[in-house]
Formats: C-alpha cells, structure tokens, sequence
C-alpha cells in the first residue's frame, strides 16, 4: 500500500517516537507501545499487529547493537531462548485471531506492561545472579515466543521481568538479551503473518524512521545509564489507557 500521510499518522509518529526512546533504553523494541498507539487512535487490529512486529525489527536491531557493544550480553542465556522462540512465533504470527479474542488479549498484554513499567521503575539494580538450567530457558522461550507471535509484540516485556526475578542475569546484560530475543520472535512472527497475506498500515515507511531515530537516541543512553523512572510511569499510564480501551471495546 503507497504511504499516506494525515493527521491521524502524524500523531501516531509521534507517540511512536516516545515509545520506541523509552523502550529502546531497557533493550526492548516498543511493540507493546506501538500498539497502543495504534490501538488509541482506533486502527484495525488486523493491521496493528504485523506493523508493530515490523517496527520492534527496526528498534531492537538498534537495541541489540548498542547493548552488545558495551558487553551487556549472553549468548548462554539467548540460545535456549531463541531455538524454541523462533518457531513458536513463526506458529503464533500465522495465527489470526478474531477480534473478541485479539482485543482482550492485547488489552491484558498492555496492563500487564503498564504495571511492569510502573514496578521497575525505582526497582534495585545490583543483586546476585543465580544459575539456571538451558532446558528452562528453551521452556520460557517457546512459551513467550507463541505469545509473541499471537499478539505481536517481541516478548520482551514478559522476558525481562522472567529474567530479573529469578535473577538469573545482571539488568543490562538482561536488556541486551531481551533486544536480541525481541528481534528474532519479531523476525518469525513477521514471516508468520506474511504466509497469511495480512497488509501492514501505509504509514509504516514513516514510522519505521521515526522509531529509527527514537530507538537510536533511547539505545544509546540505556546502554551506558538506566532508564528514567518518572518517563516509566508515564509509559505506564498510556499502556493502562490503552489496555483498557482494548479490554472496553471488543
């Protein structure tokens, strides 16, 4: 579909432009954020999720470069993630769901988000990390990765939380695995929706510069300093809104 630019898209960069610096600085690409913009401003589901997979491509690609440059890393944690993931949000991203079952959905995918955000916002940095077995990881991989896929985010906002309570990684090393993690479900899951014909939105050139340039800035400042609580709250709130209106209006 050719671009088309109107108030409606304009809007939605910029909140998009929000969501991918903020996201970026945790090492997540912004798929959750995406959509409740997208879902704010009333554009289909249909089409939300392959252009929230689609950004997350672009932002976690940013995210993952930054991150693995200062070291914060671990291939022994992403491998057992990402072998069981990929397929499985290959399999999700294939998978429409109706719309009285996406909306609830994503619309308890986005509180969850909002209260995570809202947790870690003032959340300890320095603990000790505790050893964990790879048949565990591929487990928490397959099962994020279907959701991932089914949803269309990256399954970074269910990772992360997975990884910092159990403890099982120090907090950047956690995002840069988190980025990594995001970009191959996103990766899958887009090949998924791809094999059932689904249109992304027209605005998705737009956008994807957009949260190029968020992703770089937030990237660059999360990899050498933690995010900034008080923008973590007002994250949070706007994920709420928006769960709600998903969870209001299927």
């Amino acid at each position: 579909m050719p671009m088309q630019i109107d108030i409606e898209t304009i809007v939605i960069a910029v909140l998009l432009l929000l969501a991918a610096l903020l996201y970026s600085s945790v090492g997540h690409g912004g798929a959750s954020g995406y959509i409740a913009a997208m879902g704010l401003l009333g554009v289909s589901p249909a089409v939300m999720k392959p252009t929230a997979l689609a950004l997350n491509l672009v932002v976690a690609s940013v995210a993952i470069f930054k991150f693995y440059r200062v070291g914060a890393f671990s291939w022994q944690l992403f491998i057992p993630l990402a072998i069981t993931a990929i397929p499985m949000a290959y399999l999700g991203g294939s998978i429409t769901l109706p719309v009285h079952w996406y909306k609830p959905l994503v619309g308890l995918v986005l509180v969850y988000a909002a209260w995570r955000s809202f947790y870690t916002a003032q959340k300890a940095s320095v603990y000790e990390v505790q050893a964990v077995s790879p048949w565990l990881l591929a487990l928490a991989g397959a099962i994020l990765g279907l959701l991932s896929g089914l949803t269309g985010v990256g399954g970074g906002i269910f990772l992360s939380p997975l990884l910092l309570f159990f403890r099982w990684a120090p907090v950047k090393v956690i995002s840069g695995v988190a980025a990594a993690f995001i970009l191959v479900n996103s990766a899958a899951g887009i090949l998924g929706v791809m094999s059932t014909g689904t249109q992304f939105h027209p605005g998705l050139p737009l956008w994807a510069l957009v949260v190029l340039v968020g992703g770089l800035i937030g990237a660059e400042y999360g990899s050498r300093r933690l995010a900034n609580p008080v923008i973590q709250r007002l994250l949070a709130l706007v994920l709420l809104v928006a769960g709600v209106k998903m969870l209001l209006t299927f």
